[in-house]
């Protein structure tokens, strides 16, 4: 390894003056924002040194106060404190000249990363095979991922269906899935879908794997669980780990580096050189986007180390949904969320800058597309950490939105029941969104009511982002009072959630075999000052028999104001042969109402 690690540090060398431009942003402050991080400054001399601080908000008006800085918030948080990473110096200066008193928790994130590596090397020595349902023992790679999706659908071929997404990203990768579940390779019969979806944000390294590991568990349990036998003939499971392959590539191939401190003893400047070296992207939160509207050579990621530790350019994927976008706890142009002093937030070097307009970056346009192409009545987005289990809206129902209270989402009670039945499994917090802090343009929000399936962030851990690999394990399996659960059980409750009737509308009637039959809607998404056209459409191929059952979201959004209905045709060979609206709401059964598709 020594070799392949003296060529990384070398061609990093190569960045040294611009490395060394960084270090006038990242040095850290001499001075302490409050009498608790004094000691934690002189302990932090490298120019890549995040720190995550504890920062004290009594009040909702403080943590409001607090997003406004435009500083890189992360998912920890009670009801009177938010934890926060510093990544330099006028970051520091920023919040302490805000008069925010904070107390350093993790003095220097990269050395912690370090010695989670060495522990992760032991930890991999001493378990050759671990619970996890692939046994792995270590965080996986972005080629790992994709070999071990193509591996599935090679075991399992009746089972399960491999596909990459549409767009590419703007450095060159796709984003690849599965599709599980009995008959996947026929053609659509009505299913019900569940989308799990992991890293959004690069540096949450258990959100993918645990949405592999659910992925790997249901395709071997198929056939042998008779739970998730029965599952699998009744729902689809669309699982996607990666959905920002860019910035996590980054994040991990950096995140597994970090051990070139080790190149101190030869180090001739006794040890700047491995320090200037280091790589400075294992906490990168948001995509490879360098400029807004503007596509980009593949390859060119890497050059976003001009910013501390990378969090500097880029869009924060879980802002730049459509629904609610540009709202309360996104950035968006520089000083728009606080126009009396423009210098306090960044604009597109926010850590959760949202993008230049809804769905701008191809992640987030493939993931739109995958939820609208099929009847996903649940999605799962996986983040870390905090222990939670969030659930929409994002912004406090308080909160004015044109001109009247936002309000709970129009399933609240049933949202809530659904997130304490989890909980109860993983020992998570089972909350609203905002009661950490609003958000807008999040993926539950616009899932939720643009389709109305159901949909939950899950907050990955307790402690940090990508946490020693045994973590993993016990976050998966379940660990103390709730061993043999965890977030496999949650995920289970999910899918059943997502096969359940009760819950959704159901279609059904006959029809020519090979008729193809067709719901539709079009309507327009709203953002916080606007709206944007939007659509769902799937299909159902009727069967040899000439009978169709078709599980389906309700045709009235969440948000829509009077009853609406889908656009249903019928079709053989290419023609139509009949259309008509239809209606249907949840719980409720409904007979075809196109006499032409006889």
């Amino acid at each position: 390894m020594l070799p392949t690690v003296r060529l990384r540090a070398a061609a990093l060398g190569s960045l040294a003056s611009l490395a060394l431009a960084a270090g006038l942003l990242s040095a850290p402050s001499t001075a302490a924002g409050t009498p608790a991080d004094a000691s934690a400054d002189a302990s932090v001399p490298s120019i890549f040194s995040p720190q995550v601080v504890t920062v004290d908000t009594p009040t909702r008006a403080d943590r409001a106060r607090l997003q406004r800085l435009g500083l890189d918030l992360t998912e920890h948080g009670g009801h009177d404190y938010v934890e926060v990473i510093l990544h330099s110096r006028l970051e520091r200066d920023r919040l302490r000249r805000a008069g925010f008193r904070y107390d350093v928790r993790i003095p220097d994130l990269l050395q912690r990363s370090a010695r989670n590596n060495a522990r992760n090397i032991v930890f991999a020595a001493e378990n050759p095979r671990t619970a996890l349902p692939s046994g792995r023992n270590s965080y996986r790679t972005l080629r790992d991922y994709e070999a071990d999706l193509k591996a599935l659908a090679k075991q399992r071929p009746r089972l399960v269906r491999h596909f990459t997404l549409k767009r590419p990203t703007l450095d060159g990768n796709r984003l690849h899935a599965v599709e599980i579940g009995q008959g996947v390779k026929q053609p659509p019969r009505g299913k019900p879908t569940f989308v799990i979806l992991g890293l959004h944000h690069a540096r949450e390294w258990p959100s993918g794997e645990l949405t592999m590991e659910f992925a790997t568990d249901l395709v071997k349990s198929y056939g042998k669980d008779p739970r998730i036998t029965r599952l699998l003939r009744r729902a689809r499971v669309v699982a996607v780990p990666v959905v920002n392959p860019d910035g996590f590539d980054l994040s991990r191939t950096d995140g597994g580096l970090l051990d070139l401190q080790a190149l101190n003893p030869i180090d001739p400047l006794g040890g700047s050189l491995a320090v200037l070296a280091t790589p400075g992207q294992a906490y990168k939160r948001k995509n490879c986007r360098l400029v807004d509207g503007v596509d980009q050579p593949d390859g060119t990621c890497r050059l976003s180390l001009a910013s501390p530790g990378g969090n500097g350019l880029g869009v924060d994927l879980n802002r730049n949904y459509g629904g609610f976008w540009g709202g309360p706890g996104a950035a968006g142009d520089l000083g728009a969320v606080n126009p009396d002093s423009p210098l306090d937030v960044l604009g597109p070097l926010s850590a959760t800058y949202r993008g230049a307009a809804p769905f701008s970056e191809p992640e987030t346009q493939n993931v739109r597309d995958l939820i609208a192409s099929r009847q996903t009545t649940m999605m799962i987005s996986n983040h870390t950490f905090s222990n939670l289990i969030l659930r929409p809206n994002g912004v406090n129902p308080k909160t004015l939105y044109r001109g009247k209270p936002m309000g709970n989402a129009r399933d609240e009670a049933a949202l809530k029941a659904l997130g304490a039945r989890m909980a109860a499994t993983n020992g998570y917090t089972n909350q609203h969104g905002w009661e950490l802090y609003d958000t807008t343009g999040t993926t539950e929000d616009w899932s939720y009511n643009a389709t109305g399936g159901f949909g939950y962030t899950f907050e990955i851990g307790a402690e940090e982002f990508h946490p020693p690999f045994e973590k993993v394990v016990e976050e998966y399996v379940g660990a103390g009072k709730h061993a043999g659960k965890g977030n496999r059980e949650a995920f289970l409750i999910a899918l059943e959630h997502a096969a359940d009737t009760r819950h959704h509308g159901v279609l059904k009637g006959t029809a020519p075999r090979g008729t193809v039959l067709r719901l539709t809607k079009k309507f327009r998404t709203p953002t916080w000052t606007s709206s944007i056209p939007d659509a769902v459409s799937s299909t159902l191929r009727v069967g040899p028999k000439g009978t169709f059952r078709w599980v389906v979201n309700p045709s009235t959004r969440p948000i829509a104001e009077g009853p609406e209905r889908y656009t249903l045709t019928c079709s053989r060979g290419g023609k139509v042969l009949a259309a008509g609206k239809v209606r249907i709401e949840r719980g409720q059964v409904k007979t075809l109402p196109l006499r032409g598709c006889r």
